[in-house]
Order: C-alpha cells, then structure tokens, then sequence
C-alpha cells in the first residue's frame, strides 16, 4: 500500500478523484494509526497505517490507492490519565469526528468501554479488550451529486411557517408513500408527502436530529430506541437508519440530499434540528467510540475541581467546550458543509444556551455567535435556537443576539394557560398574540424572532393536550418518572378517551383554539406534525424511545379527524392571505398618520378598549383584538405600501357565551365572519359594526373587513345571515370577563 504525507485540511476522509487524504484533530495524542476494514462484518482491521505528519496538532496521511466506500476507524495512543482529563485507549476503534458517511452502525459490548465493567471507581482502570467488532465505523464519501437547477427558497421570515416532523414518523404509515420508502429520506421526498405539505402552507420542515446517533445501551436493554435521536455521534453525515438501503454507506448521503431537491422544487426549506450541545459518549462511565477517545481533553468541558468528571449543562453527561477553538472548529466546520454541501437552509440548535457558556455564565456575546455572525455562509441561513439549558442561568428567552430567532416557550405557555382557563393570564396572551415585543423589540429584532408553538416533539401533542391532565408514560419503563410534570393540560373533564359528546366536542373545539391562535399570531407559527390529524401519543409526554405508533402518523382518520384537516389548512390560507398576520415591524399601539384607528386595538366585549383595571383584573377571559390592516406600515419587495383587510379575532376562554359588540368600521365596511372555532360548519355571516355577536363559551372567531357588495358576494350563493345594528335593540351590560368556572379546572 503506498502511503504519502498528506495534508492537514481538510479535517476527514476527503476523496479527491484519485485517492483519499485522512486527517484527524488529536492535540495531545502521541500517536495515531488509521484501521482500514474490509467489509462491515469484519472482527478486525485489514490494515493498519501509523500516521507520521503532525500539523498544528493534525495527524494526516494520503492513500493513493483508497477508494470511496473505504470502510475506517482510528486508534488514538496517549495517556490514560483520567484524573487530568486524558482517557485515550489505542485498544479501541474510533470514529471519525469528521466522518461524511457511516460504513457501520455500532453493537452495543462491553469492549466499547475504555475501562472494565463492574467497580465503583471502574472508570479509572484501563481496558485492553479489542473494540473493533462492534464500533461504528466511518466509510470514505463520495459526495458527488447531480443538484440541476436547485434553489434554496429563501422564504422571507415573516411569511414562514414551519412544520416540525421525525422523518420516520412522519411517512412510516402514510398509505400513499411506496412501502420501500416509507419512513425515509425518500418517504419524505414522495409526491404523498410534499402534497400534504403544501395543502397545510407549509413552507420548512424543521427535520428532528438526522445527524448519525447511538441508541443508548439502557434503552436498547429495554427493546427501546432513541427514537428521537438527540444523542449525536457523527455531526457530518446523515443518519443511515433513514436510508432505502442502511448498508449501503452512500445511500443516505444521496438520498438526503435527493430529499432536499424535491423539497426546495416544492418551496419548502429544510431546517435541520442540530445537537451540537453534547454527545453520545456521555458522562465518565460512558462508552469510548469516538471524541473520549480522540482526545477528551480536547472537545469536552472538564470539571476544573477534577478534571475525571464533566460539566453537564445538558443533561446528558458531557458538554461540548466552546473555549477550546477545536470544538468551535467542528462546529463551524459542519454547519458550513450541511449549507454548501447538503443545501439545507437552516438549523434549530437544541439546547442552545450551552453553546453560549464560555466559561460558566451564559454569554449572550460569547465567541460561538462571533463566529457564526462574520461567516459568510452560515450567518445567510435560518438560525434557531432552544433558548435554554438545564444548566444555572440556562433560560434565555428573549436574550439571544440578532440573525437568530427563539423558539419561544414563553409563548407556549402563555397560549395553553389561557385557553385552559387560568384566571390572570390575559395580559400575557395578548403580549404573545401580539409578537412578544416584551422580548425581542429591545435589542432591534423584529416579531419573527418569535418561534410561536403550542406543541413540539417535546411534551403533549395538541390531541393529548385537550385531553390528559397528568403524563402517562409508563411505556418508556422508568415508572412514570420522566418527562415533565408541567405541561399546562386540561382534559376537559375525562383522563384519556371517552365516550362522552360534549366533552368530545369540547375538544375539539379546544384545538380549533389553539391552532387558530398559532396560526394567527405575530411571529413564525411551528406546526407539530401530527397534531393536524389529531394524533395522540396516548398521553406519553415524553415519547423520544418510542419507534412504534405512539410517534409514527396516523392517517386512517375519521371524518372529526379530515374537519379538523380541513379546518387547519384553512386557518394556514388565512395566515398565507392576510399580511396583517405576517407583519415585519412590531405594533405602535396607536393612531398613525393622523388616523384615528390604532394599528391594533384591544376590546372589551361591551365593545371599548381594554383599561388597565381590565388587564388587571384577574378574572378576566375575553377579549377582542382589531389589527388595523391600513395601518401595518410597510412595503413589500418593490417598495409598494402594504395594505390588508383589517382583521379582528375576537377570542373567550370563559364556559359561557358572551355578547360581543363588534367595533366600528370606516368607509361603510362591515365585517365579514371568516371562522368561528364553536362550529367549523357555519352558515356564511355579515356583521355591521355596532352590532352584537355571541361568542359562544371557549371559542374564537375572526373577521375581516368587506365592502357591503363585496361580502356577501364572496360567500357564494349561500343564505347570508346578516347582524345589523338597529336589529339588537337595547343592550344589557355585558362583562368584560367572568368568574372561575366551577368544576372543569
């Protein structure tokens, strides 16, 4: 085998058409050999090269003679010292940090383990066993790939709307999907599942981590799996369990990015869930398969009272070190390729405050958002972060610099607790409605800074959130110990299923809420997958190791399922239609140009604005909110003022209706109703101002704005009921809230 210097970048296994150049990161390693193998059942490396060149703390060689598809791992030699933060081990096969594809998944041995199995103090011995049957192995890529006319969308971020899904999951029972590609990359690029997409207005994907992980060895002792997969090992190539074809190591790569194409043709962007926080290796008794073993000291936050333990912010036993520059590098490094290599238009960074530790305080001006700000490439795409962290200081909602947007869980809770009906929450609501200026306005960014969701992978979905008071996750075998007690539920007066009309009706009338809520809230609404079917993951709040029908679609659906579908891709259009919902500036909260309308305007039900005893007031659950659509004070992208319907979402959490006395309007409009969530099959309904509605108990209905003609000409050849004013006669006084109620809280 002929063997040449090689040079230090770039980091991996790079081909370049007439071999491959290895080069891998181990600062204080003192010495490191390259384990070629033959095929992925092999128990042992066909060959083995030491590599002589050192550069700037790179260890590099170049094989004239490896072909992509090259099946290899490392041995790493250097102290084992665990006490000063050193665990090398040369007994063990390593993957490559800066492996593009996976040549072999890893099965779970003792021999994975840089020390013996069994003491207290066990992970300060040294293990001789040999890993090489069972590690993960990285394969040579072959990135080529024929992109044709391929363009990013670029959705502008105020008029996105973001679906989050697990690519399994998502077209694993999807009838329409060929069965060999259901679950996958592929599955995810079928015509079934793009046209879903669209019908819901759907303009990214937000794809749950992709990125190579491990199932954890007590998951897999259980028959489970990290489904979820936030438990990364290989931050540059596609996980291949998405793959048609898993054994085949350029099959992800290609059909990752054959999945990318389809979607951009369609006008949607891939935003990939990114889990730059930790990985797999986990705290100190954790398994060596990679980084540990690479050089630990050089990648990891080590405790700085003993350096054998890790700092976990995370939860997951390690933490990546944003001081050290090579845990930067690896990170910039691989956001770059997933943007220029793989196309992918965005990233949401899980559990993001970690990244912003650089000693021990979050820094919101830390060298992580230095970098990420001056690169050209990385600073041009979509860039989400999980505010938080479990680690002191770790929420930081509100707190992250510009360029980025947040998902906001302030809002999430705002949202659930007043449609659940607590008394005092309406002054929040109104605040997260609104686009959260609170927030975000204070450091010069704009409403979409504001990731809206009132679900996600994490937690409820819509279904159990009506539905489940408590969590029920004995399923995961940790006797209903984990996930979160804390999910501002209501079941609407059952646990679980039943049989009983009004409660079903209430909830379902309770998700009509919440979704038109979302949808229509300033800011960029995040959409669970699944949640417009209705799914329900039986009450489990914590579903990450479960593959089966507790996470996978259902799409055998019962006509109250299609309405609410319907019902969804309605409330999208409305989102879609209407740029009072989309707005790039936030609200001024009064008359502009000498109008005597305010850009948005809150309204008791007796028809005048709120006062501050109304928002005060603890008892208070109804309210209107008229967003002026004249007054949105913008220009669209050739400089053309911006000008809509004016909207008005009138909205009560309250179990009873309420009379509602609609505000005036200008130039002899009326107002035209678009949806009432009591009742997703109404009878088309023109309302002049002045007039009285009765908003029915825990509902909400939105209007707009028409010209008399226009109004009842847009709702076809149907029977209009009209509400005039002069027909209410004299009007009783009406609350501007109502007290507790009685027994469903």
């Amino acid at each position: 085998m002929r063997v040449w210097p090689g040079r230090p970048f770039p980091l991996g296994a790079t081909w370049d058409g007439a071999g491959v150049n290895f080069s891998l990161f181990a600062e204080n390693a003192r010495g490191v050999s390259l384990c070629l193998f033959d095929e992925p059942g092999s128990t042992r490396e066909s060959a083995t090269v030491a590599l002589r060149e050192v550069t700037a703390n790179v260890w590099h060689v170049y094989l004239p003679d490896a072909i992509p598809g090259q099946l290899y791992g490392y041995r790493v030699h250097g102290p084992f010292d665990p006490g000063n933060g050193h665990r090398f081990n040369p007994h063990k096969i390593l993957l490559d940090p800066y492996a593009k594809a996976i040549g072999r998944d890893l099965t779970w041995d003792d021999s994975l383990f840089g020390y013996p199995l069994g003491d207290p103090e066990e992970d300060l011995a040294f293990d001789k066993r040999d890993s090489a049957p069972f590690a993960p192995l990285g394969a040579v890529a072959d990135t080529a790939f024929v992109w044709g006319d391929d363009r990013p969308p670029q959705t502008p971020w105020h008029k996105t709307l973001i679906y989050e899904a697990h690519v399994k999951g998502f077209t694993q029972l999807m009838p329409d999907v060929p069965d060999r590609v259901r679950g996958t990359y592929a599955g995810m690029a079928a015509e079934a599942a793009i046209d879903h997409l669209k019908s819901l207005g759907v303009t990214a994907v937000e794809l749950l981590p992709i990125h190579y992980h491990v199932d954890d060895r007590f998951l897999v002792d259980k028959g489970l799996v990290n489904y979820w997969g936030y438990n990364t090992l290989g931050f540059f190539a596609p996980d291949p369990r998405y793959s048609t074809n898993p054994s085949d190591p350029f099959a992800a790569v290609r059909e990752f990015k054959t999945m990318v194409r389809a979607l951009h043709a369609a006008g949607i962007e891939v935003i990939l869930d990114v889990v730059y926080n930790h990985t797999a290796e986990g705290q100190q008794q954790g398994p060596t398969l990679s980084f540990r073993g690479v050089d630990n000291a050089g990648y990891y936050r080590l405790s700085p009272e003993d350096r054998r333990y890790y700092m976990d912010f995370t939860g997951c036993g390690n933490t990546f070190d944003m001081s050290l520059p090579q845990s930067l590098q690896l990170i910039m490094d691989s956001l770059r390729y997933w943007i220029v290599d793989m196309r992918v238009d965005g990233f949401r960074f899980d559990l993001a405050s970690t990244l912003a530790r650089e000693l021990y305080e979050v820094a919101r001006l830390g060298a992580f958002f230095d970098i990420i700000h001056q690169d050209p490439i990385i600073s041009q795409v979509k860039l989400i972060a999980e505010p938080w962290d479990v680690g002191p200081g770790g929420y930081q909602v509100g707190n992250f610099p510009v360029l980025w947007t947040e998902w906001n869980g302030k809002y999430r809770d705002g949202v659930r607790r007043f449609w659940k009906g607590d008394g005092g929450a309406v002054s929040e609501f109104a605040t997260r409605l609104c686009g959260s200026s609170d927030l975000y306005q204070w450091n010069g960014r704009a409403p979409f800074a504001s990731i809206n969701f009132v679900t996600c992978h994490d937690g409820f979905t819509l279904h159990d959130l009506v539905s489940y008071n408590e969590k029920h996750n004995e399923a995961n075998g940790e006797g209903n110990r984990d996930g979160s007690p804390n999910n501002d539920s209501w079941n609407c007066g059952a646990e679980g299923p039943t049989n009983d009309p009004e409660i079903l009706a209430l909830r379902r009338r309770q998700m009509r809420n919440l979704m038109t809520t979302l949808l229509l809230s300033q800011g960029v609404p995040m959409l669970l997958a699944g949640d417009e079917l209705q799914h329900t993951r039986k009450g489990n709040n914590n579903t990450y190791c479960q593959d089966n029908e507790l996470n996978w679609m259902n799409w055998d659906l019962d006509e109250e399922q299609k309405k609410f579908l319907d019902f969804t891709r309605g409330v999208a259009r409305l989102f879609h239609e209407h740029p009072v919902f989309q707005r790039r500036k936030f609200f001024y909260g009064r008359a502009l140009r000498g109008s005597e309308i305010k850009d948005v305007s809150f309204l008791v039900p007796a028809g005048g604005e709120m006062t501050d005893d109304d928002w005060d007031a603890g008892y208070v659950k109804c309210l209107g909110v008229r967003l002026a659509g004249d007054l949105i004070d913008d220009v669209d992208e050739r400089g053309a003022p911006i000008v809509d319907d004016t909207a008005l979402i009138l909205l009560n959490a309250h179990y009873e209706a309420i009379p509602f006395t609609l505000p005036e309007t200008r130039w002899g409009q009326v107002w035209r109703r678009a949806l009432d969530t009591h009742d997703d099959d109404q009878e088309p309904l023109v309302a002049e101002g002045g007039s009285v509605y009765e908003l029915q108990a825990r509902s909400t209905a939105v209007f707009f704005t028409r010209e008399p003609d226009d109004a009842q000409a847009d709702v076809s050849a149907k029977q209009v009921e009209v509400l005039r004013r002069e027909a209410t006669g004299p009007q009783a006084p009406v609350p501007s809230a109502s007290p507790a109620p009685p027994r469903e809280i």
